[in-house]
């Protein structure tokens, strides 16, 4: 049996990384959005209690379906591509063989030793060379719709209840400023991380993810203001 070598490279984190991130900053920007336009439009700290919990529920659930959809699209086509590799590997294996030894000469091998790579590559495993080599399907790169689905809707919550605690904690004139101050914080911090997972610049991650939120609850907390009525 052979072993795996030890490395451990970054894009291995790639599929659960990239949907909890997405539901993290959602999370956070979307829920502190909507909370700051409902405290902006001047409504009682109940209203806007309400609006959090609501969604966070909502929230976590869509980027549920949305991802396990969007990844289950993903994995169907995956799996077609796969089957119709099979078929053809099946009844042209000669012109297969030709087509991975060309794969190989346009990555800078020269012929003879593309067509002894592709050889020996098919007598191994023909269809797992195809399907890294010809379609780009890698064995930790596939799609898990599952693992994406319960990723998003718990890392939303998560990052949903942090203005929720805050305008739990705050007074009622200090919700609107609470809220956004801890809300960018935590966004910076999430951002930091994944970039610092990702192997990338910690202080750039951070900075285009609280660019983004700022817009957003600023833009959100205008609305509200435009729209707002004393209750």
């Amino acid at each position: 049996m052979v072993k795996r070598h030890g490395e451990n490279h970054k894009i291995q984190h790639l599929g659960w990384l990239r949907a909890a991130v997405l539901g993290a900053n959602d999370g956070i920007i979307s829920t502190a959005s909507l909370m700051m336009g409902i405290a902006a439009a001047q409504t009682s700290v109940n209203a806007v209690l309400l609006t959090g919990v609501a969604g966070l529920v909502a929230g976590s659930l869509s980027m549920a379906a949305g991802e396990y959809v969007s990844v289950c699209s993903q994995a169907d086509t995956e799996t077609a591509d796969i089957a119709r590799e099979t078929d053809e590997l099946a009844a042209h294996p000669e012109a297969e063989l030709r087509e991975l030894t060309e794969i190989y000469r346009a990555r800078g091998l020269e012929r003879e030793l593309a067509h002894q790579v592709a050889v020996q590559l098919t007598a191994h495993d023909a269809l797992a060379a195809h399907a890294r080599d010809e379609l780009g399907i890698v064995e930790f790169l596939q799609a898990k719709p599952l693992q994406a689905a319960l990723t998003s809707a718990a890392t939303f919550a998560v990052g949903a209840l942090i203005p929720l605690l805050v305008v739990l904690l705050v007074s009622e004139k200090f919700i609107i400023p609470g809220v956004a101050l801890s809300s960018l914080v935590a966004l910076a911090i999430l951002g930091g991380l994944a970039a610092k997972v990702g192997g990338a610049n910690l202080y750039k991650g951070a900075l285009r993810v609280c660019i983004w939120g700022a817009l957003a609850m600023g833009l959100t907390g205008l609305v509200g203001s435009m729209f707002g009525v004393q209750v």
